[in-house]
């Protein structure tokens, strides 16, 4: 009997900190969705004035004796040419209107892809380069990749696909200090991106991969043929039915 209310009070002593330990961790967790769901809810109305990228893109600019520098202007969906729209589906989410996010396949794809090869292959949605572009910092950890995968969810389920592709193609880095389609037709080409041709909304998509090492200004053969490959999708995908 002395053994068993030993034990017992032992448990008891360990109850509060434990209740304790729960109680905070709960909170934590209540404050962190609450937060999130309202900014998220908040830059479905909301332009994003700053992303983490183009701070670090300065920052590192700074270090080496560059001056700031940060081309961009917001240009709302409907003044964004179709062209553009199309290009930018076609080159990196050519199932953006009929997925929630993620494409499986693309994710397996690349997943096998990085087994067998150092240079790391992407299978990252629109929607998912959108969350990460706005809500988060550059890297791969998986960590941030579980935080990507949430706030993914989140546009998804609070944003329209307008909402999304409108931010993607307005924060995207598009060059060096260049930031979304307006500032990248505007430095490339000179004109507004609501007159972006079939044969210029190509070329910029084909660099969205790398911008600071490809340039529609000097494409390469390799970015000539992305481009001929995107144009190839485009008149394939036809118009975006939102």
């Amino acid at each position: 009997m002395a053994k068993r209310k030993r034990a017992t009070g032992k448990t008891n002593s360990k109850s509060p900190l434990f209740k304790k330990i729960t109680t905070i961790v709960t909170k934590v967790f209540l404050w962190f969705l609450m937060v999130t769901v309202l900014w998220v809810l908040v830059y479905r109305f909301v332009n994003p004035p700053i992303t983490l990228l183009m701070i670090q893109r300065n920052l590192e600019r700074s270090s080496n004796d560059k001056p700031f520098k940060m081309e961009k202007k917001w240009v709302d969906f409907e003044d964004i040419s179709d062209n553009m729209k199309r290009a930018a589906v076609s080159a990196e989410d050519q199932l953006f209107l009929k997925h929630l996010g993620f494409d499986l396949k693309a994710i397996e794809k690349a997943f096998a892809a990085n087994k067998n090869s150092k240079k790391i292959k992407g299978g990252s949605t629109i929607s998912q380069q959108t969350a990460k572009n706005v809500f988060l910092w550059p890297g791969r950890s998986w960590i941030r990749k579980g935080f990507e995968a949430y706030f993914t969810l989140l546009i998804e389920i609070l944003w329209s696909k307008e909402r999304i592709l409108e931010v993607y193609l307005n924060v995207i880095e598009m060059g060096d200090g260049i930031y979304g389609a307006e500032a990248a037709s505007q430095s490339y080409f000179n004109k507004s991106c609501s007159k972006l041709s079939k044969s210029q909304a190509a070329v910029i998509a084909a660099c969205f991969p790398n911008p600071r090492r490809w340039t529609p200004r000097n494409p390469t053969q390799y970015i000539r043929h992305r481009q001929f490959l995107i144009m190839k999708n485009m008149k394939r995908l036809g118009p975006l039915d939102f």
